[in-house]
Formats: structure tokens, C-alpha cells, sequence
């Protein structure tokens, strides 16, 4: 369990562990790989709340799908599709 709190791969006991985290933190094309990595989660995480912020618009129903759309910065089609699927779960 060490190995995966240490920020230096040099201060981790197992190798292959050590070898992989120096490829994610010191190699460039790694580095590109990690940040990729980060950034779609990120977006995933950006667009999971939106979807969260439309579903309660749409159960608030104070809002046109058009309204919700723009606020939410989705698209008017996952919009009700959103809209689709809280009817079924109803």
C-alpha cells in the first residue's frame, strides 16, 4: 500500500509499480496519456452534472426542454431523451 501513496516512483518498493508511475509522471508521451485521461474525466464529470441539473429542471417543469437545454449547455435531444427516461422511472 506504500507504493501507491509515494508522489516519487524512487521511494516505491515494487518496480513494476514504480515503472509505471514514472511513465505517467516523468515520461512525456505518459504524461499526455495521464492528462487525456484526467481531462475526460473531467468532462464526464461536467456532463454528468448538467444531466443531474436537467432532470431536476424538467421534474420542476418550470422550464421549456429549450430553456433547460440552453441553461444546461446540452443538447435539445439529450434533453428529452433526460425528459424520456424520469417519465419511465415515474
Amino acid at each position: 500500500m506504500r507504493g501507491f501513496s509515494c508522489t516519487d516512483p524512487d521511494d516505491m518498493n515494487y518496480e513494476a509499480l514504480a515503472e509505471k508511475a514514472r511513465y505517467f509522471k516523468q515520461d512525456e508521451k505518459g504524461v499526455a496519456v495521464m492528462c487525456k485521461i484526467m481531462e475526460n474525466m473531467r468532462n464526464e464529470a461536467v456532463q454528468n452534472k448538467a444531466k443531474k441539473t436537467a432532470v431536476h429542471l424538467i421534474k420542476s417543469g418550470k422550464m421549456s426542454l429549450e430553456e433547460i437545454a440552453e441553461a444546461t449547455e446540452l443538447s435539445l435531444d439529450t434533453v428529452k431523451e433526460l425528459e424520456n427516461q424520469s417519465m419511465q422511472l415515474a
